[in-house]
């Protein structure tokens, strides 16, 4: 099982993960490449922003599912093409 493999598993399973959490657990170089390379296959992965007490802000990745806005631009994407 490849890297991104093991990346997207853990999403499928309902887990939220850090950049950080993903270059870790994963061995992954460059989280941000890694989840823009399973977008481009796909997958709804979205990123969402989360302020601690300290005021920090960090992006966790989840997958869900994607709008029917979403859905229709990426067929008129296609359709340009």
């Amino acid at each position: 099982m490849t890297k991104t493999q093991k990346v997207l598993s853990a999403l499928q399973s309902g887990e939220t993960l850090t950049g950080k959490q993903i270059e870790s657990r994963f061995g992954v170089g460059n989280a941000r490449a890694t989840v823009s390379d399973l977008r481009m296959k796909g997958f709804a992965i979205y990123a969402n922003p989360r302020t601690n007490s300290k005021g920090e802000t960090k992006n966790f990745y989840r997958l869900g599912t994607p709008s029917r806005e979403v859905v229709a631009a990426g067929y008129r994407a296609l359709a340009a093409s």
